[in-house]
Protein backbone atom coordinates (compact mmCIF):
# COMPACT_ATOMS: atom_id res chain seq x y z
CA UNK A 1 0.00 0.00 0.00
CA UNK A 2 1.33 3.41 -0.99
CA UNK A 3 0.27 6.28 1.22
CA UNK A 4 0.03 9.96 0.44
CA UNK A 5 -1.22 12.77 2.61
CA UNK A 6 -1.53 16.41 3.56
CA UNK A 7 0.07 18.22 6.50
CA UNK A 8 -1.12 21.56 7.84
CA UNK A 9 -3.21 23.13 10.56
CA UNK A 10 -6.16 23.29 10.57
CA UNK A 11 -7.35 20.97 7.81
CA UNK A 12 -11.11 21.39 8.12
CA UNK A 13 -11.13 23.30 4.81
CA UNK A 14 -9.22 20.72 2.78
CA UNK A 15 -10.62 19.00 -0.32
CA UNK A 16 -7.42 17.04 -0.93
CA UNK A 17 -8.52 13.72 0.55
CA UNK A 18 -11.78 13.65 -1.40
CA UNK A 19 -9.97 14.83 -4.56
CA UNK A 20 -7.46 11.98 -4.45
CA UNK A 21 -10.05 9.40 -3.38
CA UNK A 22 -12.08 10.32 -6.46
CA UNK A 23 -8.96 10.23 -8.63
CA UNK A 24 -8.11 6.73 -7.38
CA UNK A 25 -11.66 5.55 -8.07
CA UNK A 26 -11.97 7.22 -11.49
CA UNK A 27 -8.60 6.03 -12.78
CA UNK A 28 -8.74 2.55 -11.25
CA UNK A 29 -5.68 3.21 -9.07
CA UNK A 30 -5.43 0.47 -6.44
CA UNK A 31 -3.30 0.00 -3.32
CA UNK A 32 -3.12 3.77 -2.74
CA UNK A 33 -4.46 5.80 0.15
CA UNK A 34 -4.55 9.54 0.93
CA UNK A 35 -4.85 10.78 4.53
CA UNK A 36 -4.95 14.09 6.39
CA UNK A 37 -2.29 14.74 9.04
CA UNK A 38 -3.33 17.75 11.07
CA UNK A 39 -0.21 18.91 12.91
CA UNK A 40 -0.56 21.51 15.69
CA UNK A 41 3.16 22.19 15.18
CA UNK A 42 5.63 21.30 12.46
CA UNK A 43 7.86 19.55 15.02
CA UNK A 44 5.36 16.66 14.85
CA UNK A 45 6.36 15.81 11.27
CA UNK A 46 9.21 13.36 12.10
CA UNK A 47 6.83 11.29 14.25
CA UNK A 48 4.36 11.08 11.34
CA UNK A 49 7.11 9.79 9.07
CA UNK A 50 8.15 7.16 11.63
CA UNK A 51 4.58 6.04 12.33
CA UNK A 52 3.59 5.95 8.64
CA UNK A 53 6.41 4.05 6.88
CA UNK A 54 4.28 3.57 3.76
CA UNK A 55 4.17 7.31 3.05
CA UNK A 56 5.72 8.22 -0.31
CA UNK A 57 4.38 11.73 -0.77
CA UNK A 58 2.97 14.67 1.17
CA UNK A 59 1.23 17.89 0.28
CA UNK A 60 1.94 20.86 2.56
CA UNK A 61 -0.54 23.62 3.32
CA UNK A 62 -0.90 26.59 5.68
CA UNK A 63 0.99 27.37 7.88
CA UNK A 64 3.94 25.08 7.10
CA UNK A 65 5.04 25.89 3.53
CA UNK A 66 8.13 27.66 4.82
CA UNK A 67 8.49 26.05 8.26
CA UNK A 68 8.83 22.57 6.73
CA UNK A 69 12.02 23.41 4.81
CA UNK A 70 14.51 22.64 7.65
CA UNK A 71 13.07 19.10 7.83
CA UNK A 72 13.91 18.34 4.20
CA UNK A 73 17.14 16.95 2.78
CA UNK A 74 17.04 19.05 -0.36
CA UNK A 75 14.86 21.29 -2.50
CA UNK A 76 14.09 21.17 -6.18
CA UNK A 77 16.01 24.14 -7.71
CA UNK A 78 12.82 25.98 -8.72
CA UNK A 79 11.39 25.42 -5.26
CA UNK A 80 14.56 26.81 -3.67
CA UNK A 81 14.14 30.00 -5.67
CA UNK A 82 10.54 30.40 -4.53
CA UNK A 83 11.40 29.68 -0.88
CA UNK A 84 8.26 27.69 -0.07
CA UNK A 85 7.29 24.00 -0.27
CA UNK A 86 3.86 22.50 -0.89
CA UNK A 87 4.90 19.03 -2.07
CA UNK A 88 7.32 16.50 -0.55
CA UNK A 89 8.60 13.39 -2.26
CA UNK A 90 9.58 10.73 0.27
CA UNK A 91 12.22 8.21 -0.78
CA UNK A 92 14.14 5.66 1.31
CA UNK A 93 17.13 8.01 1.28
CA UNK A 94 15.75 11.55 1.46
CA UNK A 95 12.89 14.03 1.64
CA UNK A 96 12.75 16.33 -1.40
CA UNK A 97 10.76 19.58 -1.47
CA UNK A 98 8.90 20.89 -4.52
CA UNK A 99 6.44 23.70 -5.23
CA UNK A 100 3.50 22.77 -7.44
CA UNK A 101 1.54 25.87 -6.36
CA UNK A 102 3.69 27.75 -8.86
CA UNK A 103 2.68 25.55 -11.78
CA UNK A 104 -0.98 25.44 -10.73
CA UNK A 105 -1.30 29.18 -10.26
CA UNK A 106 0.67 30.21 -13.34
CA UNK A 107 -1.28 27.88 -15.63
CA UNK A 108 -4.64 28.80 -14.13
CA UNK A 109 -3.95 32.55 -14.26
CA UNK A 110 -2.74 32.37 -17.87
CA UNK A 111 -5.88 30.47 -18.86
CA UNK A 112 -8.01 33.18 -17.23
CA UNK A 113 -6.20 36.31 -18.40
CA UNK A 114 -5.52 35.27 -21.97
CA UNK A 115 -3.29 37.94 -23.49
CA UNK A 116 -4.06 40.49 -20.75
CA UNK A 117 -1.24 41.35 -18.36
CA UNK A 118 -2.67 43.76 -15.75
CA UNK A 119 -0.52 44.85 -12.80
CA UNK A 120 -1.25 42.86 -9.66
CA UNK A 121 -1.72 43.33 -5.93
CA UNK A 122 -0.76 40.23 -3.94
CA UNK A 123 -2.69 40.11 -0.66
CA UNK A 124 -0.54 38.32 1.93
CA UNK A 125 3.12 37.40 2.25
CA UNK A 126 2.98 33.74 3.30
CA UNK A 127 4.21 30.65 1.48
CA UNK A 128 1.55 30.70 -1.24
CA UNK A 129 2.34 34.34 -2.04
CA UNK A 130 5.92 33.37 -2.88
CA UNK A 131 4.77 30.97 -5.61
CA UNK A 132 2.33 33.60 -6.88
CA UNK A 133 5.07 36.26 -7.00
CA UNK A 134 7.40 33.98 -8.95
CA UNK A 135 4.64 33.13 -11.43
CA UNK A 136 3.87 36.84 -11.94
CA UNK A 137 7.56 37.59 -12.54
CA UNK A 138 7.75 34.83 -15.14
CA UNK A 139 4.59 36.17 -16.83
CA UNK A 140 6.07 39.69 -16.88
CA UNK A 141 3.30 41.05 -14.65
CA UNK A 142 4.30 43.85 -12.29
CA UNK A 143 3.03 43.56 -8.72
CA UNK A 144 2.92 44.98 -5.22
CA UNK A 145 2.62 42.89 -2.07
CA UNK A 146 0.01 44.00 0.47
CA UNK A 147 0.64 42.94 4.08
CA UNK A 148 -0.64 43.63 7.58
CA UNK A 149 2.99 44.17 8.61
CA UNK A 150 4.88 45.50 5.58
CA UNK A 151 8.65 45.52 5.45
CA UNK A 152 9.77 49.17 5.20
CA UNK A 153 12.94 48.05 3.44
CA UNK A 154 10.99 46.50 0.58
CA UNK A 155 9.66 48.75 -2.15
CA UNK A 156 7.20 46.09 -3.24
CA UNK A 157 5.36 45.69 0.07
CA UNK A 158 2.61 48.05 1.22
CA UNK A 159 0.06 47.91 4.02
CA UNK A 160 -3.70 47.55 3.83
CA UNK A 161 -3.83 51.06 5.31
CA UNK A 162 -1.80 52.31 2.34
CA UNK A 163 -4.28 50.66 0.01
CA UNK A 164 -7.23 52.33 1.75
CA UNK A 165 -5.47 55.71 1.73
CA UNK A 166 -4.45 55.35 -1.93
CA UNK A 167 -7.40 53.69 -3.72
CA UNK A 168 -5.81 54.61 -7.07
CA UNK A 169 -3.59 51.57 -6.52
CA UNK A 170 -6.61 49.47 -7.48
CA UNK A 171 -6.56 51.20 -10.85
CA UNK A 172 -2.80 50.91 -11.29
CA UNK A 173 -2.84 47.25 -10.24
CA UNK A 174 -6.29 45.97 -11.25
CA UNK A 175 -5.46 42.26 -10.77
CA UNK A 176 -6.02 41.45 -7.09
CA UNK A 177 -4.83 38.07 -5.82
CA UNK A 178 -5.75 36.85 -2.36
CA UNK A 179 -3.14 34.42 -1.03
CA UNK A 180 -4.36 34.62 2.58
CA UNK A 181 -6.74 32.10 4.19
CA UNK A 182 -9.28 34.85 4.90
CA UNK A 183 -12.74 33.71 3.83
CA UNK A 184 -11.95 29.99 4.08
CA UNK A 185 -14.55 27.67 5.63
CA UNK A 186 -15.67 27.82 8.42
CA UNK A 187 -14.82 31.54 8.77
CA UNK A 188 -16.51 32.44 5.52
CA UNK A 189 -17.49 35.98 6.58
CA UNK A 190 -13.85 37.06 6.85
CA UNK A 191 -12.37 39.08 4.02
CA UNK A 192 -9.16 41.02 3.40
CA UNK A 193 -9.58 44.71 4.39
CA UNK A 194 -9.35 46.28 0.95
CA UNK A 195 -11.44 49.35 -0.10
CA UNK A 196 -14.51 47.75 -1.65
CA UNK A 197 -15.65 51.04 -3.17
CA UNK A 198 -12.61 50.90 -5.46
CA UNK A 199 -13.71 47.64 -7.09
CA UNK A 200 -15.42 47.76 -10.47
CA UNK A 201 -15.60 46.23 -13.97
CA UNK A 202 -11.93 47.00 -14.62
CA UNK A 203 -10.74 44.73 -11.77
CA UNK A 204 -9.82 41.05 -11.85
CA UNK A 205 -10.11 39.28 -8.48
CA UNK A 206 -8.43 35.89 -8.08
CA UNK A 207 -8.92 34.15 -4.72
CA UNK A 208 -6.71 31.15 -3.96
CA UNK A 209 -9.41 30.00 -1.52
CA UNK A 210 -11.59 27.23 -2.99
CA UNK A 211 -13.82 26.39 -0.01
CA UNK A 212 -16.33 28.02 -0.30
CA UNK A 213 -16.46 28.26 -4.07
CA UNK A 214 -17.39 31.94 -3.76
CA UNK A 215 -15.74 33.82 -0.91
CA UNK A 216 -17.21 36.95 0.66
CA UNK A 217 -14.75 39.15 -1.19
CA UNK A 218 -15.39 37.36 -4.49
CA UNK A 219 -19.09 38.07 -4.00
CA UNK A 220 -18.46 41.74 -3.18
CA UNK A 221 -16.18 42.11 -6.21
CA UNK A 222 -18.66 40.42 -8.53
CA UNK A 223 -21.48 42.67 -7.27
CA UNK A 224 -19.44 45.64 -8.43
CA UNK A 225 -18.80 44.16 -11.86
CA UNK A 226 -15.30 42.73 -11.33
CA UNK A 227 -14.23 39.47 -12.94
CA UNK A 228 -13.66 36.76 -10.31
CA UNK A 229 -12.05 33.34 -10.08
CA UNK A 230 -11.47 30.94 -7.19
CA UNK A 231 -8.60 28.54 -6.54
CA UNK A 232 -10.28 25.29 -7.60
CA UNK A 233 -8.56 25.00 -10.99
CA UNK A 234 -5.24 25.80 -9.31
CA UNK A 235 -5.94 23.06 -6.75
CA UNK A 236 -6.53 20.47 -9.48
CA UNK A 237 -3.46 21.52 -11.46
CA UNK A 238 -1.10 21.51 -8.48
CA UNK A 239 -2.49 18.18 -7.24
CA UNK A 240 -1.87 16.52 -10.60
CA UNK A 241 1.63 18.00 -10.72
CA UNK A 242 2.30 16.56 -7.24
CA UNK A 243 1.03 13.14 -8.35
CA UNK A 244 3.49 13.16 -11.26
CA UNK A 245 6.36 14.10 -8.94
CA UNK A 246 5.52 11.39 -6.44
CA UNK A 247 5.31 8.71 -9.12
CA UNK A 248 8.07 9.67 -11.52
CA UNK A 249 10.82 7.10 -11.90
CA UNK A 250 14.14 8.45 -10.68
Amino acid sequence: MKKYGLIGFPLTHSFSKSYFAEKFRREGIVDCQYELYELPEIQALPAVLVNEPELVGLNVTIPYKQEVIPYLDRLDPACREIGAVNCIKITPLELIGFNTDYFGFKTSLSNWLGIERPGALILGTGGASRAVAQALKDLNISFLRISRSPNPDSGTTRSYEDLTASPQLLQEYPLIINTTPLGTYPNTADLPPIPLAGLGPEQWYYDLVYNPEETSLMREAARRGAKTKNGMEMLHLQAEAAWEIWNEVD
